[in-house]
């Protein structure tokens, strides 16, 4: 008999806008190559950049928050598995899946832990070593009860894993480690792409709604750019990403070669063209999706330690890591001049991708979590009291909050 996954998304999967929206699109294939029944529900509105899901059989749901009608659909589908998209959606939904359908596997895809992310720009704010006092925010606090109350929770970083269970003491058990998954790249598709002297300027990307590429943009606006262009007077830096407001587009100036591009459609095509890819990042969490196009595309990285955080593992950056703005800078002329630097970093590239962040080694992993977890499903849920605890307590807290809300929309 045919499976049902349902996903209860925070948004419809943009994957041309956000390494998010890949992500979810690589969690699909994944439900798809075991044949499952997709449905996708959102009570998020649709932006113009959406995937048309229906277009790979995936069905497509409106759904409302604080709306008793979820209750009857999801009763009525009754999924063998549920996927929420990150831990707010888990809160408005969770103990609604609990209700209507106890047997269901609850899996909570984190994209990165956004407690460390928004505790670290707000310790960068405040011009402060991100410390413990900025991990264990009240934002922290949901995001690890959410955890706890989801039988199992993906985490796309091994850096984040650490920080799970180590500092949160959240237990390996309830837990996944699952990063992209990447097609590996051949010697074929290493061999056709364009060579050191057929590629000519700068590059980043990143969606802008997002603070930590705004903010990389700004930096490289005011500080690393003027470095570098001080050098190579007529070098150009391209800016690609989804979202560009008028603040963004502001930031463009010909004379300075600081060129704001906008969306790009063809995200392969707009990284071929370029040498060197600069991704200053000054906080964040999660993996870097624009290092990974990078990677795959064969162009050599510079980025901060934030930004190369759970990407290279063990294996030799296709780049440098610098933190420092002087040394950043002369790590990406000398990147832009030197041959056969370049060449040497671009291979890391393609064998961090090949290695680290191989589909069919991370899929098989997953599949084979997934099945152990579903077939013992009541014993993993008795060794996570502290996880039926907080559904205990959602239950009271969660539940009649969003039952008055329900209450008060009808008036």
């Amino acid at each position: 008999m045919e499976k049902k996954l349902l996903i209860i998304g925070f948004v419809w999967p943009e994957p041309k806008s956000s390494a998010a929206g890949s992500r979810m699109m690589q969690l699909i294939g994944v439900f798809q190559s075991e044949n499952y029944q997709i449905t996708f529900a959102s009570p998020c509105a649709k932006s113009d950049n959406a995937f048309n899901l229906e277009s790979i059989n995936v069905s497509q749901v409106a759904i409302e928050l604080n709306n008793g009608s979820f209750d009857d659909y999801v009763k009525t589908l009754n999924p063998d598995v549920v996927l929420f998209d990150r831990f707010m959606m888990e809160e408005q939904f969770g103990w609604r899946v609990t209700e209507q359908c106890p047997n269901a596997l609850k899996v909570l895809d984190t994209e990165d832990l956004h407690g460390l992310r928004k505790g670290r720009q707000q310790a960068f704010k405040d011009n402060k070593t991100f410390d413990e006092g900025y991990l264990f925010s009240d934002i922290a606090k949901r995001e690890i009860a959410s955890v706890y109350r989801s039988d199992l929770t993906l985490i796309i970083s091994e850096v984040e894993m650490d920080i799970l269970k180590n500092q949160f003491k959240v237990d390996e058990s309830i837990l996944l480690y699952s990063p992209f998954m990447m097609n590996p790249i051949s010697k074929e598709e290493i061999q056709s792409l364009p060579k050191f002297e057929n590629r000519n300027h700068f590059i980043t990307i990143g969606n802008f709604l997002h603070e930590p590429n705004y903010n990389a943009v700004l930096y490289l606006k005011e500080t690393i750019w003027p470095l570098i262009r001080k050098q190579l007077p007529k070098a150009e830096l391209h800016i690609y990403g989804a979202y560009a407001s008028q603040k963004v587009n502001q930031l463009h100036n010909d004379k300075q070669g600081f060129l704001i591009k906008g969306f790009a459609e063809d995200v392969n095509e707009v990284m071929q063209h370029a040498k060197v890819c600069l991704a200053p990042i000054r906080f964040g969490a999660g993996l870097k999706g624009k290092l990974i196009d990078a990677m795959k595309n064969g162009v050599p990285c510079v980025t901060t330690s934030i930004g190369a955080e759970g990407m290279f593992g063990d294996l030799n950056a296709n780049g440098f890591i610098a933190d420092n703005p002087d040394v950043f800078v002369e790590k990406a002329i000398q990147l832009f001049q030197d041959e056969p630097l370049w060449e040497s970093k671009q291979q890391n590239g393609f064998k961090i991708v090949n290695l680290r962040f191989n589909k069919n080694e991370q899929q098989d992993s997953f599949i084979n979590r997934l099945k152990e977890t579903s077939e013992h499903l009541n014993k993993h849920r008795l060794n996570n009291f502290t996880g039926q605890m907080l559904q205990h307590h959602a239950f009271q807290s969660t539940k009649f909050m969003s039952r008055w809300i329900e209450e008060k929309n009808k008036n």
